[in-house]
């Protein structure tokens, strides 16, 4: 009789221990899916920025102009080539690129805001998550209060 108790609770106590080490797994991998989540959500739209200041440091501006969604041949109604170098050219206040600073960035339902400072002016760069495009945000945070697709040209 004594052998028929040795394995009393024997099976019970493996079930629960698998069934412990199975919600620790689901735990451990929905804590670091949300790390990896939020460390790379806005990963190809901060990408698409660095892209822009590699572009205007080669000098390569038609390269950077069509980031924008624009091209000499088919420039933006309300942002020429002309306009595009006045701001982003060798004579623009925005020439020294190496010098830039990514002061904040503000991940928004429908693209991203980052914040570059160029000595002490800031710039408002929007990203678009849909096709990576470059405007200015008219804010530099998000604004809750816009329309879907309104920063669209």
């Amino acid at each position: 009789m004594s052998g028929f108790l040795e394995t009393y609770g024997v099976k019970e106590a493996r079930r629960e221990a698998i069934l412990k080490r199975i919600a620790l797994a689901v735990i451990l991998a929905l804590v670091v899916g949300s790390v990896l989540y939020f460390q790379f959500r806005d990963y190809r739209e901060k990408k698409q920025i660095q892209t822009f200041l590699q572009l205007l440091e080669k000098h390569d501006y038609k390269a950077a102009y069509a980031l924008w969604g624009c091209t000499e041949e088919n420039p933006c109604r309300d942002y020429s080539f002309e306009k595009f170098m006045e701001d982003w050219g060798p004579q623009s206040g925005h020439a020294a690129v190496g010098k830039v600073e990514v002061a904040r960035t503000h991940s928004c339902e429908e693209g991203i805001i980052q914040t570059l400072k160029f000595g002490d002016e800031e710039v408002w760069l929007y990203v678009d998550r849909r096709d990576h495009t470059l405007a200015y945000s008219p804010w530099p945070i998000c604004n809750p209060h816009i329309p879907k697709g309104s920063l669209r040209r």
